[in-house]
């Protein structure tokens, strides 16, 4: 009885040794081009909570476009670049924002619908059809203002914004 116990554990040893991970190539240099999950920064105030007549965030924007058309977005629709959106990380997804060229003070209204930008520096990530219309599509950076408009307002600030690009 003692020798076939003996013998189950040391065959049990032997098939579960051979189970771990297969020895491969190991390597100490970094992987490029995989996604960077940034953590998100401490919760900003609700719409509510913000103080009358001062911007939101002030910062550097991005945009994006056509390698992202089509793809989904943190809020679950399609990204269309001629759509007027926005990625934020961290005003809830549908909120309307004011953002001003800090440039030449056009200003267009977007709405945020996914999470970034996972550059670190930059505060909010357009479509191009909100960068354009700012006027810095053809730079990719330009350092902005963010208003958060209150519903009722966004809908008539939308309802006024140009439909079509040239």
């Amino acid at each position: 009885m003692r020798r076939v116990l003996t013998h189950s554990v040391y065959a049990l040893l032997l098939l579960g040794g051979s189970m771990g991970a297969a020895p491969g190539h190991t390597t100490t240099t970094p992987v490029k081009n995989l996604p960077v999950f940034l953590p998100l920064p401490e919760q900003k105030p609700t719409v509510a909570e913000l103080p009358n007549g001062k911007p939101y965030q002030v910062g550097k924007a991005s945009w994006y476009g056509e390698f992202f058309q089509g793809k989904a977005t943190a809020s679950g629709e399609d990204f269309n670049m001629n759509d007027y959106t926005a990625a934020h990380r961290q005003l809830p997804l549908g909120t309307f924002v004011k953002v001003t060229n800090l440039k030449n003070h056009k200003a267009v209204i977007v709405r945020i619908n996914d999470r970034g930008p996972v550059t670190p520096g930059r505060i909010i990530d357009l479509s191009y059809k909100a960068a354009r219309q700012l006027d810095f599509h053809q730079n990719g950076l330009q350092k902005v203002q963010i208003d958060v408009l209150p519903p009722k307002d966004a809908e008539m600030a939308m309802a006024r914004q140009p439909k079509a690009l040239p």
